[in-house]
C-alpha cells in the first residue's frame, strides 16, 4: 500500500506541472554540480552525442553549390560555436529536463549570414505572473487547434536572478524562432523532466553509504589503542576506571597496570561490500541514460573485450537515436534558417539554390566511435565490403566521415606520391608476376567458356 500510494491517473501535463519540474530542476541541478559521477555521466553523454559537431553534406544535383554552402556552412557554425552550444542543450536536458534555444540576428558576426542561436534556460519560459493557464496556453506555450505551438512566452530576466521582480515583462516570440528540445516519454508532454530524474534517490543513497563508511573508518581512527585484561571482573588486575582516555607521547615506553594489556584498534572499514555496492548503484544511476557502467564509472577493468563491445551496442544505439532526434529539432530548423537568410544576400549563393525549397536533400555525419580492436574492425570492414554488405558511404558514415570528400583527398595522396616516387602498396601487388595470357590460353578459355 504504501509503494504505490504516490501512483496517480493525472495527465502527463498536471503530473509535470510547473511546480514539480522547479522542483525537479533544484534537486538535479545540485547532483550534476555537486557530485562528481553525475558530472562525469553528463559530459561523457554530451561529448558522445554531439562530439567535435555535426557536419553538413548537400546532396542537391549541382556539386560545385553543395561544395559551396558546406564550407560556408561550416564557417558560420565555428563562428557561433554550434558545437558548444549543442554540448549545452544536451546537458540542460540532463539536469534540467529540456532546453531552449531562439534564433536571433547577431550583427557582431563576421559572416556573410548574421543569424545566431542565443541559448535560454528552461525557468525563463514561463506563464506570466497574472496569466492562467488554459487548454491552448499551458505553461508558457500557445498552441493553435491542431496542437502546434505558435509562440512562446520568455521572461526578459531569469526568475533566480537577484534583480529579477514579479512585474517583470516578458516576450511573446514565435514558434517559427524557438528551438524546444527536450524527450517526450508521454503523449501530450509539452515539457521535459531531467533524465536523471529516477536517479536522483540513488545518488542520495550513495552518498549516504560513503559518508557511514568515511565516519566508521575515522572513528577507529581516533583510537590510538585501547587497555584489555583476560582476568575475570573482581580478579588480580589492577583497578582501572573504564573508558577513561591516557595521554600518550611519541616514542616512549610505557608501564601498564598490573594484568592489563595495550592493543591496537582494527578498522573493519571500508567493508568488502562498499565497492561491490558502489558499483550496483552506479550501474542503476546509468540505466536510466542507457550508459553501461565501465562508461558511467570510468572502469573497465572488470571488462572483457566482448562483454565491453556487447554493452556498448545499447549505449551507441541510443546514441544514434539521439543524433537523429537532434538533428530532427534542431540542425534542420538551423540549416532551414540559415538558407533563408542566405538567399536574401545578393550573389551569396549559386544561382542553383537562389529559391528557397525546404526539400533540400542533405544529411549529418557526426563524430564516429573509436573501435577498442582497430586491426579485428578493419579486417571486418574489408570483408563487407568484398561481400558487397556494405557500401564506402556506410562505412565513412560510420566514422563520421563524407565518403566523397575522402576518396578525393585519397586520390590527391596517390597522385602526388606517384609524382614523387613513393611505393604504392596497390602498385606493388600489381607488380607480382602473374601467368602471361598467350593466344593458345585465350582460344582455350574461350573455346572452355563455349563448352
Amino acid at each position: 500500500m504504501k509503494h504505490w500510494s504516490r501512483a496517480d491517473g493525472l495527465s502527463a501535463s498536471s503530473a509535470n506541472s510547473p511546480e514539480v519540474r522547479r522542483t525537479l530542476r533544484n534537486r538535479s541541478r545540485y547532483e550534476v554540480a555537486n557530485n562528481s559521477y553525475a558530472r562525469g555521466i553528463t559530459l561523457t553523454l554530451a561529448n558522445d552525442v554531439v562530439g567535435t559537431g555535426p557536419r553538413l553534406q548537400m546532396l542537391t544535383a549541382d556539386d560545385a553549390a553543395n561544395r559551396f554552402v558546406e564550407a560556408e556552412f561550416f564557417a558560420w557554425c565555428e563562428a557561433i560555436g554550434l558545437a558548444e552550444k549543442l554540448r549545452t542543450m544536451r546537458l540542460a536536458r540532463v539536469a534540467d529536463g529540456e532546453s531552449f534555444g531562439l534564433l536571433t540576428s547577431n550583427e557582431r558576426l563576421n559572416t556573410p549570414v548574421n543569424l545566431d542561436l542565443r541559448l535560454i534556460e528552461a525557468d525563463q519560459v514561463a506563464s506570466p505572473t497574472l496569466a492562467n493557464d488554459s487548454a491552448r496556453y499551458i505553461d508558457g506555450i500557445r498552441f493553435d487547434a491542431d496542437g502546434n505551438p505558435t509562440s512562446y512566452d520568455v521572461l526578459r530576466h531569469h526568475p533566480g536572478d537577484d534583480f529579477f521582480a514579479y512585474e517583470e515583462e516578458y516576450n511573446t516570440v514565435p514558434a517559427a524562432a524557438v528551438l524546444h528540445y527536450f524527450r517526450c516519454d508521454r503523449p501530450g508532454q509539452i515539457r521535459g523532466v531531467p533524465d536523471i530524474t529516477p536517479a536522483l534517490p540513488l545518488f542520495a543513497q550513495l552518498r549516504r553509504f560513503t559518508l557511514a563508511v568515511l565516519a566508521a573508518a575515522e572513528t577507529a581512527a581516533e583510537f590510538a589503542g585501547i587497555l584489555y585484561t583476560d582476568a575475570p571482573a573482581n580478579g588480580e588486575a589492577d583497578s582501572a576506571e573504564p573508558f577513561e582516555p591516557i595521554e600518550l607521547e611519541k616514542r616512549m615506553l610505557l608501564t601498564m597496570p598490573g594484568g592489563w594489556k595495550m592493543a591496537q584498534m582494527k578498522s573493519e572499514q571500508p567493508a568488502t561490500t562498499y565497492a561491490e555496492f558502489k558499483k550496483e548503484i552506479l550501474n542503476e544511476i546509468a540505466r536510466c541514460l542507457n550508459m553501461p557502467f565501465n562508461v558511467a564509472a570510468g572502469n573497465s577493468s572488470g571488462y572483457n573485450y566482448a562483454s565491453g563491445r556487447l554493452d556498448h551496442q545499447t549505449y551507441f544505439k541510443s546514441i544514434r537515436v539521439e543524433q537523429t532526434q537532434l538533428a530532427r529539432v534542431v540542425l534542420d530548423r538551423i540549416l532551414t534558417a540559415w538558407l533563408r537568410e542566405a538567399i536574401l544576400i545578393e550573389g551569396y549563393l549559386p544561382n542553383s539554390l537562389r529559391t528557397l525549397d525546404s526539400t533540400f536533400e542533405h544529411q549529418w555525419f557526426w563524430d564516429g566511435h573509436e573501435h577498442v580492436d582497430p586491426a579485428k574492425e578493419a579486417n571486418a570492414q574489408k570483408i563487407r565490403l568484398a561481400s558487397h554488405t556494405t557500401t564506402l558511404a556506410i562505412e565513412f558514415a560510420r566514422q563520421g566521415r563524407d565518403w566523397e570528400t575522402e576518396l578525393k583527398q585519397r586520390a590527391k595522396e596517390l597522385a602526388l606520391m606517384r609524382d614523387l616516387g613513393l611505393t604504392i602498396e596497390s602498385d606493388e601487388s600489381d607488380s607480382s608476376p602473374e601467368t602471361e595470357v598467350t593466344e593458345d590460353n585465350a582460344e582455350e578459355s574461350q573455346s572452355q567458356q563455349a563448352d
